[in-house]
């Protein structure tokens, strides 16, 4: 399915916050947070739980208001698409769970189940495409979840905890197909995985009780000075 979009002037942001804020009733995810992400970008959101990279990432896919401070995204929701650490599953097969996310985007629906399918081989799941995708195991239901994103062809990857209930083998084959969807593209994920931030990402945001702390290129953050929440919190002892 081809997708045309006006890119930004060269330079400007994709997404841009200006202390901005975000509110569930009296708990502040994020607070006076400001930032530029930038087209190609491979930006890592690290952080304990409850630090905001959720809230962030929903945030930037316009599935959260900001309450505060001001925010553009100059990247059409259309153009973007997100993964959740629990990917939700229709009760349907594989390929039309896949196939859904095409047919909304506007594709027939032929077209649709076809592109489904192709997308599904890329993450190796062609084998599985009528079976009903609840039964697939953790590891597949990202996969397929990852082809779904796939297919829409989106500008912007953004991904939250994509591998972290997933066992050693399937978070290594998630990773991969990561990997790969981000040639070409914008990618903001989530990870408490350090590894995993070191081999993906080519900048490091740490968030603490919805503040930016650290904000460094990926070379930078884990090879020189830190604040001092961050520096424990990759050194493993942040209460």
């Amino acid at each position: 399915m081809s997708r045309t979009a006006m890119a930004p002037a060269p330079g400007t942001p994709l997404f841009s916050l200006h202390a901005v804020e975000v509110r569930f009733g009296q708990v502040q995810a994020l607070a006076a947070t400001h930032l530029a992400i930038h087209a190609g970008e491979r930006v890592a959101l690290i952080g304990a739980n409850g630090s905001g990279k959720s809230s962030l990432l929903r945030m930037l896919h316009g599935l959260v208001p900001h309450a505060a401070g001001v925010f553009v995204s100059r990247v059409p929701r259309k153009a973007q698409a997100m993964l959740f650490q629990r990917p939700h599953m229709l009760r349907a097969s594989v390929r039309n769970n896949v196939a859904l996310a095409l047919w909304l985007h506007g594709a027939p629906w032929r077209l649709a189940q076809r592109e489904a399918v192709a997308a599904l081989r890329r993450v190796g799941l062609a084998e599985l495409e009528g079976r009903n995708a609840r039964t697939l195991s953790g590891g597949q239901q990202q996969r397929m979840a990852l082809a779904r994103a796939w297919a829409l062809h989106p500008d912007v990857l953004l991904l939250d905890e994509p591998t972290a209930s997933l066992d050693p083998t399937a978070k290594r084959e998630v990773e991969a197909l990561i990997a790969e969807a981000a040639q070409g593209r914008t990618l903001v994920f989530a990870s408490h995985n350090l590894g995993q931030v070191k081999r993906l990402a080519s900048r490091v945001i740490y968030l603490e009780h919805g503040r930016v702390l650290a904000d460094l290129p990926v070379q930078d953050f884990f090879g020189g000075p830190l604040p001092a929440e961050a520096r424990l919190f990759v050194k493993g002892e942040l209460v």
